[in-house]
């Protein structure tokens, strides 16, 4: 098998897209001081809960580069939680296609596989997708 190559664009940034739920994340990261601006505003006012800001720094703790990139990223649908998945998930798409020697740890801590898990549908019969109306012997 081939070794990979970086992939970069003429301004030396790596793009991926990044899914959770119903949340899709576009990302672009570059060399730089570890700054996050997410659909145009700071990281920490975006993610204002220190769980999400968490699951972001993630990708880059497990690849052992904090602070190192920068990164652009404009994220729609779904909520918060599965925003802030959409763009770990993109975030470790970049990184290794930036580097890819950082593929293995990425993919060791399961990064780069996206999270299928979405809401069950409704059902037609039943309350919700799997609750049943209250039954009523008489």
């Amino acid at each position: 098998m081939t070794p990979r190559e970086p992939v970069r664009d003429e301004f030396g940034r790596s793009y991926a897209t990044g899914k959770r739920k119903d949340a899709v994340a576009r990302v672009w990261i570059k060399p730089g001081s570890g700054k996050v601006t997410v659909n145009g505003k700071e990281m920490k006012t975006y993610f204002a809960r220190p769980v999400l800001q968490m699951i972001l720094a993630q990708p880059f703790t497990v690849a052992g580069v904090e602070g190192e990139f920068d990164v652009v990223a404009t994220v729609k649908g779904g909520g918060l939680s599965g925003q802030a998945g959409a763009v770990k998930h993109g975030v470790s798409k970049a990184l290794q296609l930036y580097d890819p020697s950082l593929r293995g740890a990425l993919k060791a801590a399961g990064f780069l596989t996206r999270d299928s898990r979405v809401v069950e549908r409704k059902k037609y019969g039943k309350a919700k997708a799997r609750k049943s109306f209250q039954f009523s012997k008489r």
